[in-house]
């Protein structure tokens, strides 16, 4: 009994570094394609519309496809679906270099296959194989571990992309890229699946679950639907952020080194950020948790357009919003285990995470939208601030007690 409890720990262990070391990549390459955005646009003859499309259409495939993934890796495990959404990955940002890379094929490189490739490399997948390990009081913490590491990519991708872009150039740079998808697909073979007999759904009747009846019964729980619009709003926050900070930060006359100053702050800080609440969401209300940050949101991005246009200004933005940045995520997952249980959280959570991405789409779209047609980047932080508003709200009437199946036998 020893000896299974040890392997089962160890089993957790594995699986937990793996995650880890699939989404430092992974999160990491896709948080530095804002980056790359004067490029495409001088050599590729891109508007900053369609930069911004492209960015869309791979936030909206990256929601898409993470239910497919997730309702895949349930079935089949995480490992195999990672190793065949890192393929897709790896050929979007190989054509982006070398194949057919402008007008239209553009948009499919950069937006449909590394969109498709997100889908299954960039947390959803890797934070549900991992929540099965885990009982509830410590799998936020287990989560936050995970989008901590993601983090770390989020810090360090910024600075290589600075280096090698004034080193070797954009396409150089992208072929690069590549080495780091292989040590993901690596990492990706040890995302094992938890054993039956040891997974966190303990009864009967949770065991014998179906896909429908699963998907049935989350869309009739009101929770379900208000963490659903609630995560609609981090996706539209963070994507504006990521993608157009660069082009709002020569907007307001800030140093231009700073733009890389505030990705790498926003990765760093959110180390301690989702550390934080992963710990907090073992011990207090989720939701509480979620409106709180929310809030937070809000009050930062107000903040940042109202003070003076400075240096200084410019690297609390990234400390403070870094530390609000993927913070969302182990509350959120944690309510969607905790109410319904483990055995389809990664489809689940991948259905929640659709309308992040649907948001994400938006706020990547709508960025771009509103700089070309009025010179300013201005009525899309109106926007963010008043869904960051909005999301503060919508999670308080959730409930969170498990459902009554989940007793138990």
């Amino acid at each position: 009994m020893i000896k299974e409890k040890f392997f089962q720990n160890k089993l957790a262990l594995i699986t937990l570094l793996s995650a880890c070391g699939i989404v430092a990549v992974s999160m990491g390459l896709r948080q530095t394609f804002g980056l790359f955005s004067d490029f495409f646009v001088k050599d590729l003859q891109c508007t900053v519309t369609q930069f911004g499309l492209a960015i869309g259409i791979q936030m909206l495939m990256w929601g898409m496809f993470a239910p497919i993934f997730g309702a895949m890796a349930d079935k089949i495990g995480g490992n195999k679906v990672t190793l065949i959404a890192f393929l897709f990955f790896g050929l979007g940002i190989f054509l982006l270099y070398y194949g057919p890379n402008t007008g239209v094929f553009f948009q499919i490189n950069l937006g449909l296959l590394v969109g498709i490739g997100l889908g299954g490399t960039a947390i959803s997948v890797q934070i549900g194989e991992v929540g099965k390990h885990f009982p509830n009081k410590t799998r936020g913490l287990a989560i936050g571990i995970v989008v901590a590491t993601a983090s770390i990519g989020y810090f360090f991708s910024p600075l290589y992309t600075k280096f090698a872009l004034s080193a070797y150039g954009w396409e150089k740079t992208l072929q690069t890229f590549l080495y780091f998808i292989v040590f993901g697909m690596i990492a990706g073979i040890f995302l094992l699946p938890a054993k039956k007999k040891n997974t966190v759904s303990i009864n009967n009747q949770t065991q014998e679950q179906t896909i429908p009846e699963a998907l049935k019964e989350a869309f009739n729980h009101k929770g379900f639907i208000l963490l659903t619009f609630g995560f609609f709003v981090c996706g539209f926050n963070i994507t504006l952020v990521s993608a157009h900070i660069p082009g709002y930060i020569q907007e307001r006359g800030f140093e231009a080194w700073t733009a890389f100053a505030i990705l790498s702050l926003i990765g760093l800080f959110n180390v301690f950020g989702t550390l934080t609440f992963g710990y907090l969401s073992g011990k207090y209300s989720k939701k509480i948790l979620l409106s709180i940050l929310y809030f937070s949101r809000g009050v930062v991005l107000i903040l940042f357009l109202v003070l003076p246009t400075s240096t200084y200004v410019a690297l609390g933005f990234g400390i403070l919003y870094g530390y609000l940045w993927l913070s969302t995520i182990p509350p959120t997952n944690g309510i969607i285990s905790q109410v319904f249980g483990t055995k389809y959280l990664a489809m689940l959570y991948g259905i929640v995470f659709f309308s992040h991405q649907i948001g994400s789409f938006l706020g990547a779209f709508l960025g771009g939208y509103f700089f070309d047609q009025y010179g300013s980047y201005d009525y899309a932080w109106y926007l963010s601030i008043a869904l960051s508003f909005f999301a503060t709200v919508v999670h308080l009437p959730i409930d969170e007690k498990p459902l009554p199946r989940l007793a138990t036998s």
